[in-house]
């Protein structure tokens, strides 16, 4: 089976890798192609917004969160019924957890799939040349199918262009002017229809850029090959675990691997604390993590959510809260300017917004068990009085160093800062 597929890498944030990749999806949409859209990393942002360009859930590519062999699998499972696949790639090509591990280069060949690199050219003609010819041979073995430029300035900043991308032996695909009107609009702005709506507009206007100025059909040819069918799998046998799962604007970072997981469970109801859903009759309910910070107020006026969820976590119910989930348990939320507001009161935090600064990384969880789990923890909240209940895991970088991030238990409410990815684990292993 021959289809597109690549990657589409940068030399660093910022380079204009996300607008290309937002005009590539929806403009292959255009053309009536099923495009399977891919993120390298562990982002749980701009997977939403590949779905919105695409029409098709996207799919996390990270050999930090999965084994190797897990990635391949996914690869292929996802993108058989797709007409292309593209991957958008994670900070600079060869910018890895460790070096150059878990890298967008890294994956493009663990895949086996050509690289196009979008190239930020603002401050810059010829010189490129020099640039793209280490690109193209700093890592043996990695294939960059060619160029695409952004911020170009003239007809003739194009022309030196050009020429350089010739120069370094790389062929030029196209040349994205500097446009009015293609920032990115904020992606802390939850699933709101207001902002499903600005992001739709936005990716229309990179769609209408890469048209005029990309050679979409040429792109795609070189990048045509033969496409690694996925090993067979036994079908699985439905399970009878009854599964809840917040998901609306305030709570929707999750990765399509760990839904499908839990599908594999029982049979799968979705709810929303912020419209007021009655909690669906569950075995298990996840709350992922979002931003309840942004509708606090909203969230505190639904009062029968939080009474059905603390009523059921004091009888024992399983629930597994990350992130902005867990601040949803919490007693109290402090915001900036808005003050402060009621949560579910089922952990006795205060989560605060107050002083917020970043905490990222990856997470190695080993819990009381002895299970270990890998996860992404990202964040700007902190807890007031963390230590009123103990930690339940220990948790480390990629660097083995131990990092304070904790993972709390109450009863069978088990939840922490950490995103997990159980794609090829089981879940319940959690509670033992």
């Amino acid at each position: 089976m021959m289809k597109p597929q690549l990657l589409i890498g940068a030399l660093h944030s910022g380079s204009g890798k996300t607008t290309f990749t937002m005009g590539l999806l929806r403009a292959l949409r255009r053309q009536g192609r099923r495009v399977q859209p891919y993120k390298c990393g562990p982002d749980y942002i701009d997977t939403r917004f590949h779905a919105l360009a695409s029409g098709r859930d996207s799919v996390n590519l990270d050999t930090w969160l999965a084994s190797e062999s897990h990635v391949k699998d996914i690869y292929a499972r996802y993108g058989v019924v797709a007409d292309a696949c593209v991957a958008e790639g994670v900070m600079g090509l060869f910018d890895g957890f460790d070096r150059m591990r878990g890298s967008s280069a890294d994956i493009a060949q663990l895949l086996d799939i050509p690289v196009v690199l979008v190239v930020g050219a603002r401050s810059a003609a010829y010189t490129m040349a020099a640039l793209l010819h280490g690109m193209k041979t700093f890592r043996p073995g990695l294939r960059l199918a060619g160029v695409v430029f952004n911020q170009v300035g003239s007809v003739r900043h194009e022309q030196m262009l050009r020429e350089a991308c010739e120069d370094a032996g790389l062929r030029c695909f196209g040349c994205l002017p500097r446009a009015e009107g293609l920032e990115i609009p904020s992606r802390h702005l939850g699933l709101t229809l207001a902002a499903e709506q600005e992001m739709n507009q936005w990716i229309d206007r990179a769609a209408d850029l890469v048209e005029r100025h990309v050679d979409v059909k040429g792109l795609m040819e070189a990048c045509t090959q033969a496409f690694r069918m996925p090993a067979p799998a036994p079908t699985p046998v439905p399970g009878k675990l009854r599964i809840a799962v917040a998901r609306d604007a305030a709570f929707n970072f999750t990765y399509r691997e760990n839904l499908d997981r839990l599908a594999e469970l029982g049979p799968v109801a979705y709810f929303s604390p912020l419209a007021g859903d009655p909690l669906p009759t569950a075995d298990l309910v996840y709350l992922p993590g979002g931003y309840p910070e942004l509708f606090a107020r909203e969230l505190s006026s639904q009062r029968r959510t939080m009474v059905q969820l603390r009523e059921y976590a004091e009888a024992g119910g399983r629930i597994l809260a990350e992130c902005g989930g867990m601040i949803y348990l919490s007693f109290i939320i402090v915001c900036v300017e808005e003050g402060s507001f009621r949560m579910c009161g089922i952990l006795p935090f205060t989560a605060t917004m107050e002083g917020a600064r970043l905490h990222l990384g990856y997470r190695r969880l080993v819990d009381a068990a002895g299970n270990e789990w890998r996860g992404h923890e990202f964040h700007y909240s902190c807890l007031g009085q963390p230590d009123l209940l103990p930690t339940t895991a220990r948790q480390y970088d990629t660097r083995g160093g131990l990092v304070s991030t904790p993972l709390y238990r109450f009863k069978n409410v088990i939840a922490g800062y950490t995103h997990l990815y159980w794609g090829e684990k089981d879940i319940l292993k959690l509670w033992d």
